[in-house]
C-alpha cells in the first residue's frame, strides 16, 4: 500500500516553482524577439516606396541631362551647327559651367551647364546640389525653379570627363570628349543613397 501512494503522489506532481519561472523567462524572451520584428517591420515598412520614389528622381535627372546638346560650340554660338573643333566657334565653347544669369536649370542648353560654376567654356565642374542633403523640408526644384518632389528629398549631379571605348577625353573644352554623368539621390527617410550613372559623349556639328 506505502509502495501504491508513492507511485501515485509522483505520478500526480505538478510543476515546481522554478520550472514555472523558467517557462515564464523563455516565454518571455520569445515574445521579446517577436515584438522587435514587428516593431522593425512597422518601421520600414514605408522604405519600398520611398526608394522607388528616389529611383523614379534619378532616372529623371539622368535623362534630362543626357538628353542636353553636347557639342564643340555652345547651343547659341553662330557656328554651333557647322564647327567640328573648338577653333571654328564663333565666340563660345562648350565646356563647364551654368549660363551667366541662369535662375534655374530651364535656362541650360547643355550638358556642361549642370556644375555649381557659373560661366560657361571652363575646365572645372564642381558638383551640382539639388536641395539640403539631410532635410526633413528639402525639395528638388523643377525646371522652372518649383518643387517637383515631396519634402524630404535632395539630389547632386557631376560631371566627369572619362575615356569611353578608345575615345580620349579630358577636362579642357578642346578635348573634352565623353563625359560620365552620376546621379545621387538622397532621402531624409532613407539610410542608404539611390545613384544612376550615364555616359555622354560629344556629337558635333549639332545638326
Amino acid at each position: 500500500m506505502c509502495i501504491e501512494r508513492t507511485a501515485r503522489r509522483q505520478t500526480q506532481r505538478g510543476l515546481s516553482l522554478i520550472e514555472l519561472l523558467i517557462f515564464i523567462v523563455i516565454v518571455g524572451i520569445a515574445l521579446a524577439g517577436v515584438i522587435t520584428v514587428l516593431r522593425m517591420t512597422s518601421a520600414h515598412s514605408a522604405d519600398p516606396m520611398v526608394r522607388k520614389q528616389m529611383l523614379t528622381i534619378a532616372e529623371g535627372l539622368l535623362e534630362e541631362v543626357e538628353m542636353q546638346p553636347f557639342t564643340v560650340c555652345d547651343p547659341t554660338d553662330a557656328n554651333a551647327t557647322t564647327a567640328t573643333t573648338t577653333a571654328g566657334c564663333a565666340t563660345k565653347i562648350q565646356g563647364f559651367g551654368q549660363p551667366t544669369g541662369a535662375a534655374n536649370r530651364g535656362f541650360f542648353n547643355n550638358v556642361g551647364n549642370y556644375c555649381s560654376e557659373v560661366g560657361t567654356g571652363g575646365a572645372t565642374c564642381s558638383t551640382l546640389a539639388l536641395g539640403t542633403a539631410g532635410s526633413a523640408t528639402s525639395t528638388i526644384p523643377n525646371l522652372t525653379g518649383g518643387s517637383s518632389s515631396q519634402a524630404g528629398y535632395s539630389a547632386t549631379i557631376s560631371l566627369t570627363p572619362e575615356a569611353l571605348g578608345g575615345i580620349a577625353s579630358v577636362a579642357a573644352a578642346a578635348g573634352m570628349n565623353v563625359l560620365r554623368i552620376k546621379v545621387t539621390v538622397s532621402s531624409y527617410a532613407f539610410p542608404e543613397n539611390v545613384v544612376l550613372e550615364g555616359y555622354r559623349t560629344r556629337w558635333a556639328p549639332h545638326l
